[in-house]
C-alpha cells in the first residue's frame, strides 16, 4: 500500500506540473484586443528599452525559446502573433533570457556549455546502444556490458545536471531582477488580475523543469539500482 502511494506521489509530482502548465498557458490563451500589440512587438518593446536593440525576434515551429549563438528570440506562432495574456508573459520570458546573455550571466552559460555536452554523451549512449550488444556477442567480455551502463549512467547524468542547472535560469528569467516580471510591473503594462495572471503562467512553467529534473534524478536511480543488482 505504501508503495502505492509513493508511485502515486512520484507520478503526480513528474506529471501534475506539465497538466498544470498546459492548463494555464490555455486559460490565457484568448486573445485581448485592448493589447496594444502582440508578443512578437512586445517582445521588440522590452529588447529596445533594455538596450539590445540588435538581438532579433522571429517566428519558429521549434517552441518558444532564446537562441544564444544568433542572439534572437524565437516564439512560436500563436506567442508571436497573439494578443493574448499568454503571448505577452512568454515573450517577456524569452527576453529575460535575452537580458541574461547581455549580462554575460554565468549560469545561462553554463547551461549552454552542458548542452553542448549532453548533446555529445547523448549520441555516445545512442552509439552504444547499437554497438554494445554487437561487440558482446563478439568478445562474451562481460567488461563490454558494463561499459555500455557506464556511458548511459553518464548520459542521464549529464542530462539531469542540465535540468538541475536550468532551473534558476528559467526563474531568473522570469522573476530575477529588470527581467521578465520586473519589466512587467516597472512599465505597468498589465492590470492587477492580468499581472496575478503572468505570475500564475510564469511559475507553472518554472514547476516544469522542476519536474524534469526530478524526472531525470529518477532515471539516474533506476539505473543505479539495475547496477547494483
Amino acid at each position: 500500500m505504501h508503495l502505492v502511494i509513493l508511485l502515486l506521489l512520484v507520478l503526480a509530482l513528474v506529471f501534475g506540473p506539465q497538466l498544470w502548465a498546459k492548463s494555464v498557458l490555455k486559460r490565457y490563451s484568448q486573445q485581448q484586443e485592448h493589447f496594444p500589440g502582440t508578443g512578437a512587438e512586445f517582445a521588440r518593446h522590452l529588447l529596445n528599452k533594455s538596450g539590445l536593440t540588435t538581438v532579433k525576434v522571429e517566428k519558429t515551429t521549434l517552441g518558444d525559446h532564446y537562441d544564444l549563438a544568433d542572439r534572437c528570440v524565437r516564439l512560436g506562432e500563436a506567442n508571436f502573433d497573439g494578443k493574448s495574456l499568454t503571448a505577452v508573459t512568454v515573450a517577456a520570458h524569452e527576453v529575460g533570457h535575452a537580458i541574461q546573455h547581455g549580462n554575460n550571466d554565468p549560469k545561462l552559460m553554463m547551461r549552454a556549455r552542458l548542452v553542448k555536452v549532453a548533446q555529445v554523451t547523448e549520441k555516445m549512449g545512442s552509439l552504444a546502444m547499437f554497438a554494445v550488444p554487437v561487440l558482446m556477442g563478439i568478445t562474451r567480455a562481460p567488461s563490454v556490458g558494463a561499459l555500455m551502463f557506464f556511458i548511459g549512467l553518464l548520459s542521464l547524468g549529464v542530462s539531469a545536471l542540465v535540468h538541475l542547472v536550468t532551473l534558476p535560469v528559467e526563474w531568473d528569467a522570469s522573476f530575477g531582477k529588470g527581467k521578465a516580471m520586473p519589466l512587467i510591473h516597472a512599465g505597468e503594462y498589465l492590470s492587477g488580475e492580468e499581472t496575478r495572471g503572468a505570475k500564475m503562467i510564469l511559475r507553472a512553467c518554472a514547476l516544469t523543469y522542476f519536474a524534469a529534473s526530478l524526472s531525470s534524478l529518477l532515471n539516474i536511480w533506476r539505473w543505479v539500482r539495475f547496477l547494483r543488482r
